[in-house]
């Protein structure tokens, strides 16, 4: 997103973008606190979807722009279990996911955990954690013995971690992007959500591993 904002401003002087990355979750929060905030991008449906139900998303600005694949990953030194019910056995004992109350890739791996009957027996094993790449660093780290991550944070470690597995989600991983209601430059943050959507921002994107979202 840094590089997409670089080209934004580039093709509109004397407009900047100020980034503020973190979870989905502690995002909406902000705002939802009166942080002054123009566009909002979600790694998932739900959060942007309360969002919208608390009236916070200016109408028909909404749309996904990237998707995503949620992955199993492990140390790069330890071996790959066979089946994602391995991780049910003795074998795996400390497990890393995104806190799924607050954190969309945890909510990817409890509806995954859960359609295939693994979620009672696998959750005491959880770690929870705030975002996405602190289950990527714990797996590196060795902390714990897998992970659960998107395939494009996967690519960031690729001497520490391996993917294990790609699991499929019942629902696709798709990131929307939506203006803000309460934004104070409405024509600017449309042009740059209809910019991230567009041809330069896509190709930055596809660099990065995500795919266009249909």
């Amino acid at each position: 997103m840094r590089e997409v904002v670089q080209l934004f401003e580039a093709a509109h002087p004397g407009v900047q973008v100020r980034l503020n990355t973190g979870g989905s979750g502690s995002l909406l929060q902000q705002i939802r606190a009166g942080a002054p905030v123009d566009v909002l991008a979600t790694a998932d449906q739900t959060t942007m979807d309360q969002a919208q139900q608390a009236g916070l998303l200016r109408a028909g600005s909404r749309a996904d722009f990237v998707a995503n694949q949620l992955v199993l990953v492990v140390p790069s030194n330890a071996s790959k279990p066979i089946r994602l019910a391995d991780l049910a056995g003795n074998g795996y004992s400390r497990i890393a996911m995104g806190n799924p109350d607050s954190v969309p890739v945890g909510r990817y791996t409890k509806t995954v955990l859960e359609s295939q009957g693994l979620w009672v027996s696998v959750q005491p094993k959880m770690i929870y954690t705030a975002n996405v790449r602190q289950a990527l660093d714990y797996v590196a780290r060795q902390e714990v013995q897998a992970g659960f991550v998107y395939a494009t944070d996967a690519r960031l470690m690729p001497e520490q971690v391996q993917v294990a597995m790609t699991l499929p989600t019942p629902e696709p991983v798709r990131y929307p992007i939506a203006v803000i209601q309460s934004t104070t430059q409405p024509a600017a943050a449309l042009s740059f959500v209809q910019f991230v959507r567009g041809v330069q921002a896509q190709a930055v994107f596809a660099r990065f591993g995500f795919s266009a979202a249909p």
